[in-house]
């Protein structure tokens, strides 16, 4: 950005950040999406956050959308722990996911989440930085706690969307507007 642009006269990349104020309902959506359009034959590639087999931080996982690979996100510390209880050891090896985006190139790479550990440049930080720096599409969620984070970390050069599914299929199609390949 040149000292004379604003940050909203800065040229948009392929990167979207769905923006939202409540957990859970916005983590479905991007898993929804990501799943929706590799079923229509876009090479979607990445990680979603999602609820496997029961509820709560014990069923968190994040999942790789290329096989289905589940890491936990939470570890269990205990009822009476008021320890920060995020899995970093699991971030770490789910990482591979976003770190295999880089070989294959696909049309688009989904990162559950730009958080307070990315906000801090710790966990996939690296990966989203490599990711946008290859010019490959990504979406991830924001919430509005980290925003600033976020649109400090990308320029001000991301999209950002609200938690519908209208508005995700409106900006990919805007970023691909060619058909999936056979």
């Amino acid at each position: 950005m040149s000292v004379n642009e604003t940050p909203h006269e800065v040229s948009r990349l392929p990167i979207a950040a769905i923006v939202h104020s409540e957990h859970g309902v916005t983590d479905n959506l991007l898993a929804e999406f990501a799943f929706g359009l590799r079923r229509d034959g876009w090479r979607v590639q990445g990680l979603v956050q999602q609820e496997r087999g029961g509820h709560g931080k014990a069923a968190t996982m994040l999942v790789d959308l290329e096989n289905k690979k589940c890491y936990p996100l939470f570890q269990n510390l205990g009822s009476g722990s008021d320890s920060c209880s995020l899995d970093h050891t699991s971030v770490a090896a789910a990482s591979i996911a976003l770190r295999e985006v880089l070989l294959q190139q696909p049309d688009l790479a989904v990162a559950n989440r730009f958080g307070a550990l990315e906000a801090n440049g710790k966990g996939l930080m690296a990966e989203i930085l490599a990711i946008i720096s290859n010019g490959i599409p990504l979406i991830t969620v924001v919430s509005s706690d980290y925003l600033m984070d976020w649109r400090l970390f990308t320029g001000y050069a991301g999209v950002e969307l609200p938690p519908e599914m209208e508005a995700l299929q409106n900006w990919f199609a805007s970023i691909q507007p060619r058909k999936p390949s056979p």
